[in-house]
Parts: structure tokens; sequence; C-alpha cells
């Protein structure tokens, strides 16, 4: 691992911490919450290594990190979405986005589609990992 993965590991452990006292979450849960997002980079950083495809690894990286959200809340007696929003924050694909918007400033039209379908994709896999572990643990709570 180098360095610059390293500072981005520790910049995605602060930046939920930030989002997670924006979101005014206090005590044991902003700790909880701010290292879903060290987790998060930290996994896709990890998963990278062997995966290359960016959106299989959103899609991997959200369905472990809505478990651990899934487990917090348990533990914390807090709503779900507390630890989903908060741990998943490094991987808000903000910069694939402003290259979408920057290729209709500058009227590249197939950059703009390779760019739109890129953050679509990365948007999706985050949704779909999301909605998978929601569903499982709502199985896994109806059966015990």
């Amino acid at each position: 691992m180098t360095a610059t993965e390293l500072i981005q590991i520790i910049t995605g452990f602060l930046g939920s911490l930030g989002f997670a006292i924006l979101y005014n979450i206090r005590g044991k849960k902003l700790i909880a919450a701010s290292l879903g997002g060290f987790f998060s980079w930290t996994l896709y950083i990890l998963l990278g290594f062997g995966i290359q495809s960016e959106a299989l690894r959103y899609f991997l990286v959200a369905l472990l990190l809505s478990g651990y959200a899934e487990l917090m809340a348990k533990l914390f007696k807090t709503p779900t979405t507390t630890f989903v929003i908060i741990s998943l924050i490094p991987l808000i694909p903000g910069g694939s986005l402003y290259y979408t918007m920057a290729s209709v400033f500058e009227s590249d039209l197939n950059l703009f589609l390779d760019n739109a379908v890129h953050t679509l994709e990365l948007a999706m896999a985050l949704a779909l990992g999301i909605v998978a572990t929601s569903a499982i643990a709502k199985m896994v709570r109806k059966k015990g």
C-alpha cells in the first residue's frame, strides 16, 4: 500500500467524521459511523488489487458496509441510515459527476455520454449493494 493510498484512507475517515458531525451524530455512534468511512475506502482500495471493475468494487463495498451499518444500528438501537450514509460518503461519485457536467459545458457529447454512463453505473452499484443487504437483513429479522 502506497503513501497516497494511506492518505486516501485517512481522508475517507475524516470526511465521514465531518459528515457525521454535520448530521449531529454523537458519542460512540460518531466513532462507529466514521469508522465505516474508513472501512469503506480501505475495502475499495484492497479490492482494487484484484478487481478491475470500479462498479463491481462499489457494489461489493456497499454490500459489506451496509452489513456493517445493519450491525451497528442493532448494537446502538439507531436507524440503519445513520450508519449507511456516513459509511458510504467516501464512495459518492462526485468526481465522476463533475467530469460528466464538465463535458456538457465543453459540448463534447461523446465524452458526456461515457462519463454519464460511468457515473450512473457507480450510483447504481451503491444503491444495489444497499438494497441487497437491507433485503437480506429484513429476511433475517423475520426469521429471528
